[in-house]
């Protein structure tokens, strides 16, 4: 096996951890402080029904919880007050596999790319 079918393997075997990773920070994290929200009133933003954009959003309000934003597209507030323990290591796993994926995707463009 040469560098690049390593590279290859490596990326699809990234594009599944960050499938995984996707799906459980989606339906343990996001499903519970949404419902937690919900309950207080607050409903998750109209406009991102179905596309997921809050996700990332989301993960790095937990990740960094003392960072001031002052333009998010979740509210941070809430966020904050209902995340949970678990929550903090589903966001690193999501963001760690996302930059990864990221990393090994630019790296096989630059050595193997276009000329």
């Amino acid at each position: 096996m040469n560098f690049y079918d390593a590279l290859m393997l490596s990326l699809i075997i990234s594009i599944f951890i960050l499938a995984i990773a996707l799906f459980c920070f989606s339906r343990i994290t996001v499903k519970h402080i949404e419902n937690e929200m919900a309950k207080a009133g607050k409903l998750p933003p109209e406009w991102d029904k179905g596309i997921g954009a809050r996700l990332p959003a989301y993960a790095l309000i937990i990740l960094f919880p003392n960072i001031n934003r002052h333009a998010s597209l979740v509210d941070v507030e809430s966020t904050k007050r209902y995340a949970r323990k678990i929550d903090w290591y589903l966001a690193l796993f999501f963001e760690l596999s996302f930059v990864t994926l990221i990393v090994i995707m630019a790296l096989a463009y630059f050595l193997y790319g276009p000329e």
